[in-house]
């Protein structure tokens, strides 16, 4: 069963299907860009390994008020000299890490192995400034852009902090950034809305080679049903779905389009006052104290905090 959604399907950033589909997007970009490559080139994953802390809560069990106790018999007298254990007077929790791979596409040239292109794509663990891996992925990303090395940026998640850039483009929930090693400074950006297909992005190679295309549409379409998340995921109201497919939700609107009143961008869908984000309350009350669908964009710097 496909996803509901046209382009990026936001329920995916759930943390207990993002490993899987992360892992899955990075091989079924390798064997695209594999099928269309020159014999010149391959494309091949790179893991690095981070850890993540998991929640944990204590096991408790239940007590009755009322026990029902029968002596026993000494198993043996204490001798003089042997030392008593002392008792546990209070325990406590430790943190527990389980590892998390990362995977990173690459092209190397065939002959000498040299790094042509590398393409990241972002996990939660990439955008939280607490965690080693946000740094880690900021010294891999400082190193690649000092290099010859072309670098893209494919961020699908709405949330956490995104590697800045000097100038504000658009606002969306989700980025593509293409830095050509010839054009730095200068990067390409392709912001996706919510409701619109995922781009297919040029692979640039090296000259005088042309860039080969990398369908990111298709490529998370066929995760999505090798993964079977339509199982795990619960879209709820199938309405809405219909018709959040059909048309563009209220208060998402582009740098070029009017603003909409806040009533009457919540009369233009009543089903979208329903939709809840997997990870936010996208709710928001109008002046007037109506109820209305206006999502959010994450603290990125690339934008205003706020659409529409």
């Amino acid at each position: 069963m496909p996803s509901p959604f046209p382009g990026m399907d936001p329920y995916i950033e759930d943390p207990e299907i993002w490993s899987d589909f992360h892992g899955g997007v990075a091989d079924e970009m390798r064997a695209a860009l594999n099928r269309v490559l020159s014999p010149r080139y391959v494309a091949s994953l790179t893991p690095r390994v981070t850890y993540e802390i998991v929640e944990i809560a204590e096991r408790r069990h239940v007590r009755s008020d009322v026990g029902v106790w029968q002596p026993q018999p000494p198993s043996g007298e204490v001798t003089p000299g042997t030392a008593v254990m002392t008792a546990v007077p209070v325990e406590s929790l430790v943190q527990i890490e389980l590892p998390l791979r990362l995977y990173t596409v690459e092209v190397h040239e065939t002959g000498t192995l040299r790094l042509v292109t590398a393409i990241e794509v972002l996990s939660p663990v990439n955008k939280r400034p607490s965690h080693e891996a946000y740094q880690d992925y900021l010294r891999k990303r400082r190193q690649l852009l000092r290099s010859e090395t072309h670098l893209i940026e494919i961020d699908l998640l709405r949330g956490g902090e995104r590697p800045s850039l000097e100038r504000p483009v658009p606002p969306a929930p989700d980025y593509v950034t293409l830095s050509r090693a010839q054009r730095r400074p200068v990067v390409e950006v392709w912001p996706i809305q919510l409701w619109a297909r995922l781009p297919v992005v040029p692979v640039p190679l090296l000259e005088p080679d042309p860039d080969v295309s990398l369908d990111l549409g298709t490529v998370v379409a066929a995760v999505y049903e090798r993964g079977a998340y339509a199982r795990l995921i619960d879209y709820g109201c199938r309405r809405r779905l219909r018709c959040f497919q059909k048309r563009k939700p209220p208060g998402w609107r582009s740098t070029y389009e009017p603003k909409k009143r806040a009533d009457e961008r919540a009369a233009d869908c009543s089903c979208y006052r329903q939709y809840r984000s997997p990870q936010r309350s996208w709710y928001t009350r109008s002046s007037s104290g109506r109820r209305f669908f206006q999502p959010t964009s994450c603290r990125s710097g690339w934008g205003r905090n706020s659409v529409g």
